[in-house]
């Protein structure tokens, strides 16, 4: 007789799983086919008030957890080729389920990163979602975070802070926004945008990649203590969005919020300035924005961030820590 558990599979994921290799989520494993690529995993999970707020949507819930995994595997140069989800629930509610069950539906088919498996356990404490992303590439070609030398120029997509500031807003924060811009940035922080669209141009012109989850500033810090060397960046180049340069404006101190808050999901890049143009040529066929913030160079000191007028801001906060 199935379990209440088997019936929660197979009403609401067991159509998420058209890849044959998911074995319609009948048994304790999948078949990933084998190709002559390199896989490439990475693995996210997002907990309830610690990645998302309890109010937030069901469906913005699904594309997040899905599309941070996604981010991670377009920064490795990767194509998405499925993805296991694990489900802590506290209950079986279908007012949750349903909807969280569509939106991961529809963005699995629009990233073309089927479902293959997973778990569902129940919880008392907060609900958690993992996801383990699996992402091809051809052999030897997958973009690392340790490879940025100096001299490589620093490259960002998208915008950077929306989200940080998105959340500060949901959480109360006093700000003069107008609705149009608060709309944008809670949506910039609920549904981040994977840039998949890069994937190639990263893979084939860069030198070393990651992409932005824990904030601009800590996350190039990170990149730049595994690779041995240090940046230097004009603060003024980073690509702001309406929305946050009208909060800046309204408070000049939202600069530091901006570079060193999380959930960006943007790809940070370097690459050699020889291959600048051929990198910033293969972006423009995506429609992807991606701006020239700064230079690597050598040493171990911190990367510096210059104003205007090439004088160093301090940041006290370089990006969000779990610890």
């Amino acid at each position: 007789m199935p379990s209440g558990e088997d019936d929660l599979i197979a009403r609401y994921f067991k159509p998420l799983a058209t890849d044959p290799g998911a074995l319609g989520l009948v048994d304790d494993a999948a078949v990933l086919a084998a190709s002559g690529d390199d896989l490439v995993l990475t693995t996210d999970a997002i907990v309830e008030g610690v990645h998302y707020l309890p109010g937030d949507p069901p469906e913005a819930i699904a594309r997040k957890v899905l599309r941070v995994n996604l981010s991670d595997l377009a920064a490795k140069g990767a194509t998405p080729a499925g993805f296991l989800l694990t489900l802590a629930l506290r209950n079986a509610d279908e007012s949750f389920l349903a909807p969280f069950a569509q939106a991961l539906g529809e963005d699995a088919a629009q990233f073309g990163c089927p479902l293959l498996g997973g778990d569902t356990v129940s919880t008392p404490g907060p609900m958690m979602i993992s996801v383990t992303a699996f992402g091809r590439v051809p052999p030897g070609r997958m973009v690392r975070r340790n490879t940025l030398r100096a001299g490589d120029r620093i490259v960002v997509s998208g915008t950077i802070g929306d989200a940080a500031l998105g959340l500060d807003l949901l959480q109360g924060a006093a700000a003069t926004v107008s609705d149009e811009h608060r709309a944008f940035l809670i949506d910039r922080y609920r549904v981040p945008q994977p840039r998949l669209a890069l994937a190639y141009a990263v893979r084939d012109h860069a030198g070393a990649a990651m992409d932005i989850s824990d904030g601009l500033a800590g996350d190039l810090a990170k990149m730049c203590a595994a690779s041995g060397v240090t940046a230097i960046l004009d603060a003024t180049a980073v690509p702001l969005s309406a929305a946050a340069r009208a909060m800046i404006a309204d408070s000049p101190a939202t600069l530091a919020r901006v570079l060193g808050g999380g959930d960006d999901y943007e790809l940070l890049c370097g690459v050699a300035a020889g291959k600048l143009d051929e990198f910033l040529a293969a972006t423009q066929q995506t429609h992807v924005k991606v701006s020239v913030i700064g230079t690597a160079a050598a040493g171990t000191a911190p990367p510096r961030w210059l104003d205007a007028e090439c004088r160093d801001i301090s940041l006290s906060a370089l990006s969000y820590s779990h610890f």
